[in-house]
């Protein structure tokens, strides 16, 4: 955690120092599309710190109040992060909207557009170090920053090809129409933010996460681990929440059940890692699971094993154990 924490900072600073810049280019060029990324920026420089807020708040340990610890506190500055996001977008359609009815001459282009694109060069490699490390560290508060920035960047690059237009043609409207589509890709991507912040909160299923899990469980699996059943995985900030159901052998005495628990443990934390944590309910295995139950010197078998069941995110999220009728719960 600490190392997002770093990052953010830093990218924060980045971005208050990048507003100073857009401001010059503005005064320097009185172009609504510069003054717009300049605006955007603003919100960059908000956001950043309301992020970095966030990062100090999950990184907190869990206590009484917070068993599950604090990272639910990404989601939210996130959400904030998205939300800023398209206030500005909104408040750049306005100013466009008023320069578009009332074109006004640019100065200083040249001098604008090297500065926007700098701007948006170092907003990219800001933007690319936060997303590396959203995915190294599980963080969807620093992953946001990550797409605000090159989002922002990208922007930059629509911005001075407008303003290159304009320049050859003389059409002063072309700077607010550039300043539009410059708004709308700022909605867009708030909006994309504030939604995936909403999914966190509301601990909606991430199908990419289950299917690496399950993909995981079927190459690692163990004669013994007969099925798992009723999976749910959560995301509190950078920290896994794996609930399952596994169906072992019934005469496994409480240590050897524990010893197969011990083990997906080690499987599921060399795959994602150690933030990884789990709440596994162990049953014993009933005889419609004998024919697809690959315990070879099983004593007590009252079936044949006919196949194995491959899991699935469909019959490993259901609760109830698996049998072999139709490879589906039953």
């Amino acid at each position: 955690m600490q190392k997002t924490i770093l990052v953010q900072r830093w990218v924060t600073l980045i971005g208050l120092a990048l507003l100073g810049v857009k401001f010059v280019a503005y005064f320097a060029t009185h172009s609504v599309a510069i003054l717009t990324d300049a605006l955007e920026s603003i919100v960059n420089v908000v956001a950043g710190f309301i992020t970095l807020y966030g990062l100090h708040i999950a990184a907190k340990p869990r206590d009484a109040n917070h068993p599950y610890g604090h990272g639910k506190a990404e989601f939210l500055s996130s959400g904030i992060e998205g939300a800023l996001v398209m206030v500005a977008g909104i408040l750049i359609v306005l100013e466009a909207a008023k320069k578009l009815l009332h074109p006004t001459p640019v100065a200083q282009l040249d001098l604008g557009m090297a500065l926007v694109a700098a701007c948006g060069v170092i907003n990219f490699a800001a933007g690319k170090l936060a997303l590396n490390t959203s995915k190294k560290y599980n963080s969807i508060a620093i992953g946001a920053t990550g797409r605000h920035l090159i989002s922002d960047a990208i922007s930059s690059i629509g911005l001075i090809a407008g303003l290159l237009l304009m320049h050859a043609t003389g059409w002063l409207w072309l700077d607010a129409a550039v300043a539009l589509l410059f708004a709308a890709i700022v909605i867009v991507t708030g909006a994309k933010i504030v939604r995936r912040s909403v999914a966190g909160i509301m601990d909606e299923a991430d199908e990419i996460i289950l299917q690496r899990m399950v993909s995981t469980l079927n190459k690692q699996r163990r004669p013994e681990w007969i099925d798992f059943h009723n999976l749910r995985i959560i995301k509190y900030g950078n920290a896994l929440h794996l609930d399952c159901h596994m169906t072992l052998p019934w005469y496994l005495n409480v240590h050897e059940a524990h010893q197969e628990i011990d083990h997906l443990a080690l499987i599921v934390r060399q795959e994602f890692d150690d933030t990884l944590e789990l709440f596994v309910h162990t049953d014993g295995c009933q005889p419609f699971g004998c024919n697809i139950c690959s315990m070879q010197k099983c004593t007590v078998r009252e079936q044949p094993f006919l196949k194995q069941v491959e899991w699935t995110i469909d019959n490993i999220f259901q609760n109830q154990k698996h049998s072999i009728a139709n490879a589906q719960p039953r």
